[in-house]
């Protein structure tokens, strides 16, 4: 599944978020789970994919992701739960390759 995509995961359901965008959701998600790089992500145990949308291209995935991190955290929610109300780990039904 290599196509550009935004990401929101969590600690837990209305626990701590984390946005970001990616070239490989299902590898860049496996890194954040695996802890594979000291980051934000794990000093908060931010592991559960939550929300994500794919993109056309790169260009378009980060500019989504610069503008989903000034939203406000009720909005951050209202996304999730309008699409994942029962805050489940979406890593496990990703397509892989």
């Amino acid at each position: 599944m290599k196509q550009p995509a935004v990401y929101i995961l969590a600690s837990k359901p209305n626990g701590v978020l984390y946005v970001g965008a990616t070239r490989n959701l299902p590898r860049r998600i496996w890194q954040h789970k695996n802890n594979v790089f000291p980051s934000y992500t794990q000093r908060h145990a931010v592991h559960q994919l939550v929300y994500y949308e794919l993109h056309e291209d790169i260009t378009q995935a980060i500019a989504r992701e610069k503008r989903m991190k000034k939203w406000h955290r009720a909005w951050k929610i209202h996304l999730i739960e309008k699409h994942n109300p029962e805050w489940e780990d979406l890593y496990f039904t990703l397509p892989r390759l």
